[in-house]
């Protein structure tokens, strides 16, 4: 076996093992929270004074039974497996008995729609961005640097906050909260189209500048760092084109950066939590921040489960890319034929 061979083996192996800690942990930190969901369902039916204590009791043990949380801690979790190997991730306790996957499948599509669109544009105009400034030095990186610097520090619910207040409250240009129109229904009229994109524009662009800022400067210090390289010199020195010697620093730069446009893809369905809960969008964030408050477990294993999944899937597939783009890795494969 080859030492490739044996770099993917481990990969393999390292993601298996990280996938069945993470699916362990993704069952036990939301039980792990004081209380359970029965008691908020309970509390609240109470609070209205139609039922009696008997009737609460009753009730209550009837739900704890429905959800089998009158079960095992380990118990629980087996029948998790088993519901999980079946594609079935359970009712939502806080809108039983609506699907888990039924919530998840209504608010992916927007969270999709606004954060992949925001990675890709931010990726592509900030590594361009960011080669321009260290290729072209002068007045162009003392212009971005600074601009790109303080965008990338900046949070994304404080950008988020700055443009909701400047173009929904005091301009008045875009709709201050939603992702479309209260008045309006899904569909593919123009007007709804129409309104989603009003609704779309400020959490994009707060989400697309973070990006851009990042991966300007991220960049810019790759490039800065393989234009001072030995590579580079001894390359010149032999006569080798520039184009040349620029695309083997672009891609050599560029290995980080496909790490961090992985992972952000990866990430992206928790990606934009606070920047959905600032504008109010309706995206699976803001489905995730709400379970989290009622204890709503299923929906929260649900999406921790999809963000889990992605995230190692990501790592992994960079991992493997790696082993394609990386020359050390092929070279040390071929040495072992």
């Amino acid at each position: 076996m080859s030492k490739f061979q044996r770099y993917l083996l481990g990969k393999v192996s390292w993601f298996l093992i990280a996938f069945a800690v993470a699916l362990l942990f993704n069952f036990l930190l939301i039980r792990l929270i004081p209380g359970n969901p029965v008691d908020m369902m309970v509390a609240r039916m109470s609070s209205s004074g139609t039922a009696t204590g008997e009737a609460m009791q009753k009730m209550y043990a009837a739900y704890m039974a429905e959800f089998g949380l009158d079960k095992p801690i380990y118990i629980q979790f087996l029948i998790y497996l088993r519901n999980l190997a079946k594609g079935d991730l359970g009712a939502s306790f806080n809108q039983y008995p609506t699907p888990v996957l039924t919530l998840i499948m209504q608010a992916l599509p927007w969270t999709i729609a606004l954060q992949l669109p925001a990675i890709l544009i931010g990726w592509f105009v900030g590594n361009s961005l960011g080669v321009l400034s260290a290729y072209k030095k002068g007045w162009l990186d003392r212009g971005i640097f600074p601009v790109a610097l303080f965008i990338s520090s900046m949070p994304y619910y404080c950008l988020s906050i700055i443009l909701l207040y400047l173009f929904a409250v005091v301009w008045k240009i875009f709709p201050a909260s939603g992702g479309y129109g209260y008045d309006l229904q899904p569909s593919l009229s123009w007007a709804f189209i129409q309104s989603a994109l009003q609704h779309y524009a400020l959490p994009f662009a707060s989400l697309t500048l973070i990006f851009i800022g990042g991966q300007a400067i991220g960049m810019r210090a790759m490039s800065i760092y393989e234009l001072d390289a030995d590579y580079v010199r001894f390359s010149r020195s032999l006569g080798v084109k520039d184009d040349r010697i620029i695309g083997y620093i672009f891609r050599n730069g560029m290995l980080p950066q496909v790490t961090g446009l992985a992972l952000s893809i990866g990430t992206m369905v928790s990606g934009a939590l606070i920047t959905e809960i600032v504008f109010s969008y309706p995206g699976i964030g803001t489905l995730l921040f709400r379970s989290i408050r009622t204890e709503d477990y299923t929906v929260v294993q649900g999406i921790t489960l999809l963000i889990m999944i992605a995230v190692l899937l990501a790592n992994f597939l960079v991992d493997i890319a790696y082993g394609f783009i990386d020359p050390r890795i092929r070279a040390s494969a071929a040495g072992e034929r």
